[in-house]
């Protein structure tokens, strides 16, 4: 099984809507038994088990997704250019491929953090995230493949 870990800021908002997002779309394709998902965040304060903001549930429960309450892995994707740039230093992320979510998908610039901005901003970084895991899924299938 390869491991995809998905890396935002405080792993409360994008991260663990992509990490979810993502699971869909590969129990979509028959692909899950293959891929192993986790979320994490880069900054300081953030933690695995971190509780996901209350705007990043409501806006996935209206995708049928309902949120529960380190990770070695074979690809990383990160929501910002800045944060691929603090992962490339870790060790733990040595020799291993590491984009932007952007990058994967074939685009330029960074998933911007919807923090305390309210429902629509959630949703449309959720709507954000979608499309560029639509546009990806099959590239980030072929990387963890080769």
């Amino acid at each position: 099984m390869r491991t995809v870990l998905l890396v935002c800021h405080a792993n409360t908002c994008r991260s663990v809507m992509a990490h979810v997002l993502l699971e869909k779309m590969l129990d979509e394709r028959h692909a899950r038994s293959r891929v192993l998902v986790r979320s994490g965040g880069i900054a300081n304060h953030a933690r695995d088990g971190m509780i996901p903001s209350l705007d990043a549930r409501i806006v996935l429960r209206e995708d049928g997704i309902h949120l529960s309450e380190d990770a070695e892995a074979h690809l990383i994707v990160t929501m910002t250019g800045q944060q691929k740039e603090m992962l490339a230093v870790y060790e733990e992320a040595r020799g291993r491929p590491i984009f932007t979510l952007k990058e994967l998908a074939g685009e330029e610039g960074d998933i911007h953090d919807p923090f305390q901005q309210g429902e629509d901003r959630y949703r449309a970084c959720r709507d954000e995230i979608k499309r560029c895991l639509t546009k990806s899924v099959d590239r980030l299938l072929a990387t963890l493949s080769g």
